[in-house]
Order: structure tokens, then sequence, then C-alpha cells
């Protein structure tokens, strides 16, 4: 059963399990970045890191704001479900290879990570170090990630070498639990109703360099805030959410006059994105959001002579994160994603290539036919190739949706390698 621990506004939220300290020349943390890094020197590896450095990673993020107000006690609430999300504001912004504010540092000699993801198109305010050991968390045991954390190594996408970092603090709440046979919620009980109460923290995870890619490799992070207040009058207790997530790829950029300028190449890897989807607004007049994040297999095949590219994504859809409000969304967990897009090579004016999607949709589990096609407004594919040679391949996307009276959103990354 997931336990979160929450400790007093100056205390860290860490869990143990995780790996722990690291050092040169050991199997380490990623350090590489979608824009090079600023590294002194040229011992620097990205699997097994030597110096310290601070690289500029590509792909997308996004924060969505909202207040649910509790009219009763959380038992009457959660199985009533009279709540609902009020003074909504969602955001969100995809970056390219060369214009981006996703940074990640990393020192092998204290085994710290600097990671900010604070972009003000998107909302996003995500910044974070992580130095205690003890911020090394993984799932399993009494401890585990935050709710809303994506389980990468699950059945559901089976993806291996993924670790996570954490830290955070609270004041004056404690997690609400579900009642029996419903999902764990993002919704707090005060301790002392007589005074405020707050939550804040980010977990930042990465696939280890060296599992599947040696040059680049996918991460996110997800930030979960939340200040919580009761009136006595009114007997509401109210809780103001912010949200953030985020999907990018980082990694040893390859020079341009090592990019090759004939020939194909195949790619493959992972893609991992988050999503907000809500179709239902102008059905039933539910405007409950909730993020879900989505991961699977990316095939990128690139013809260097015609410098053109085309980008095919294939993964499953995890459940979303509940705050108490309705509960109804329209992508089930386990439903199929599907995309396809392509564009072109740029390597001077756009540091790598870039393009949009042709196609995107679902395909929920369980009813035959239940496809659910994407009108899309508008989309982008921003990446580049690793590697000395381009053995490697890394990017980000975003899907928007095109509907009126629906909020859809998808961003997110993809990696792939050559045979």
């Amino acid at each position: 059963m997931r336990l979160l621990i929450l400790l007093a506004s100056t205390t860290m939220l860490a869990a143990c399990g995780g790996a722990g300290p690291q050092s040169a020349g050991s199997s380490a943390p990623p350090t590489g970045g979608g824009g090079g890094g600023t590294g002194s020197g040229t011992s620097h590896t990205f699997v097994n890191p030597t110096e310290a450095k601070t690289y500029t990673a590509v792909g997308s993020s996004h924060s969505y704001q909202n207040t649910v107000q509790d009219p009763g006690s959380i038992g009457q609430q959660r199985s009533l479900r009279t709540t609902t999300q009020i003074n909504q504001l969602y955001q969100g912004d995809a970056t390219t290879v060369r214009n981006s504010n996703l940074k990640i540092a990393y020192d092998p000699r204290d085994a710290i990570f600097n990671v900010s993801f604070s972009n003000g198109l998107a909302g996003t305010t995500g910044a974070s170090r992580f130095q205690d050991p003890v911020h090394r968390t993984n799932f399993g045991g009494a401890v585990e990630p935050q709710l809303g954390t994506p389980n990468l190594a699950t059945g559901l996408w089976n993806i291996a070498g993924v670790q996570y970092l954490q830290s955070g603090s609270s004041a004056n709440v404690t997690q609400s639990r579900p009642v029996a046979g419903a999902p764990d919620e993002f919704q707090f009980d005060l301790i002392d109703q007589s005074t405020a109460g707050s939550y804040d923290a980010t977990t930042f995870f990465y696939q280890k360099p060296g599992t599947d890619t040696q040059y680049v490799t996918f991460a996110g992070y997800l930030r979960n805030k939340a200040s919580v207040s009761y009136d006595g009058k009114t007997g509401l207790t109210t809780q103001v959410n912010n949200l953030e997530r985020g999907a990018f790829a980082y990694g040893e950029i390859t020079a341009n006059s090592s990019v090759p300028t004939s020939g194909t190449g195949t790619f493959n890897g992972t893609m991992l994105a988050t999503m907000v989807f809500n179709d239902q607004p102008d059905i039933n007049a539910n405007f409950d959001t909730y993020m879900q994040w989505i991961a699977g297999s990316a095939t990128t095949s690139v013809d260097f002579g015609a410098n053109t590219f085309s980008l095919s994504l294939d993964g499953k859809v995890g459940a979303p994160m509940f705050d108490g409000t309705s509960g109804q969304h329209s992508v089930l967990k386990d439903a199929q994603f599907r995309a396809l897009g392509g564009g072109d090579i740029n390597l001077v004016n756009a540091g790598g290539f870039f393009g949009q999607f042709n196609e995107a949709w679902f395909i929920n589990p369980g009813v035959a036919g239940n496809r659910l096609d994407l009108v899309i407004a508008g989309s982008s594919i921003n990446g580049a190739f690793y590697g000395p040679q381009a053995q490697e391949i890394g990017g980000g996307y975003r899907i928007v949706g095109g509907t009126p009276d629906e909020r859809i959103d998808i961003l997110g990354t993809f990696v792939g390698k050559r045979p």
C-alpha cells in the first residue's frame, strides 16, 4: 500500500530503497542535454560521468491549477462525488533544441542533481536540488514516490533502468485515504482545522544511461503542490492544487559535421508523455480534468540524403490522478495510444529536425471499436542526433486537441538508437 510520509515544512519528503550514492566511474546518473554541456574538459562520458556539467533538454512541460471545495466529511464526499474543480487554469509549452529552459545539472563528485523546469509559457516553476542520499527512492516497500508518479517497471510498461529522486515538504496535513475499493486521491485532511496546511513535493525520474541507449536518455518530472484551509462558518474545506508535469530527452548531442549526409537509418526506442484529456464539458458539463502518463515505444525513420524523417509512437496510458471530484474520464488505464508524424532535418536553422503529427488516436481496452480519434489543432516534433556519429536520436513533441469545448493536450519525449 502506498504510504507517503508527510512531515513538517522544514523536512524533506524522501524515500528509501533507491540506488545508493554514486561516484565517478560507477554506473552513474545521466549527465547530458539536447543543447550540449558546459563541462570544461573532454573526459566526460554520458554513462560514466567524470565532470560536473549542466545540460539543456528538449521536451515539454505543462501545469494545471484548480480549486476543490469539500462540502462535507471525506467519507461523504468520496461516496457522493459532490465536489468539482473550479478556478481552473491550464498552460503548456513544447521547447525546441535551441530554445529550451529545461535544465539538468549533475556533479559526480557529490552525486548531486540540480534540475529546473521553470517555464513561464507552461506555468511551471519546478526547481529542485537532490543532494540527500535518501532523496533516492523507488517503488516497493513502506515508502514510495508520491501519488501521480508513473511506475514504469510495471507490467503496463516494462521499462527497465528507471531511477527516481524526490524531495519536498508538508505542514499540518495528512493525505486522506480512499474509501474501500477506490484509488488513492490527491486530497488532504487538516491536522488542525484552525490553521492552514500545505504540501509541495517534486519527483524527478530518468532511465539510467547504458540501459538501452548510450548517448541520450529520457526523463520526466512532476510537482504536486496544494494549500488547504477550513472555513468554520461555511464548513468548507478548500484545497488549491497546482500540478506540474514534464517529459524530455537529453544527452551528448552530435556535432553537425558528424551527422551523415546520405543513407537512411531506423531508430528504435522509448516514448514518454504526460497528458490531460477531457472531452466531456460539452456533453455532460463535466470540467474535471486529470493528468495521465503514457509510455511505450517510438520508431524514427530518417533519410539523411533527403533530410526527412518520420515518427511513429505506440504507447499505453496510465491511470489518472484523482482529487476527490467526479472521477469521470474518457481515456482508460491501459488504453493504446498511437501517433504518426514526420518532418525535415535542418541542422543549421533547427539544430536537428522538426515536424508535425498527421494523426493520433486512442483505443480503450475491453470495448470493440472504441477508438478515439483526435482533431489536431496544432502539433510539433523537435529533436536532435546524439553520439559521436549520430548513433542515437532524441526529441520532444506536443499534440493539442482542436475540438471546441474540450481540454486535450499531450506533451512528451522520445529516444532511440540504430541497430
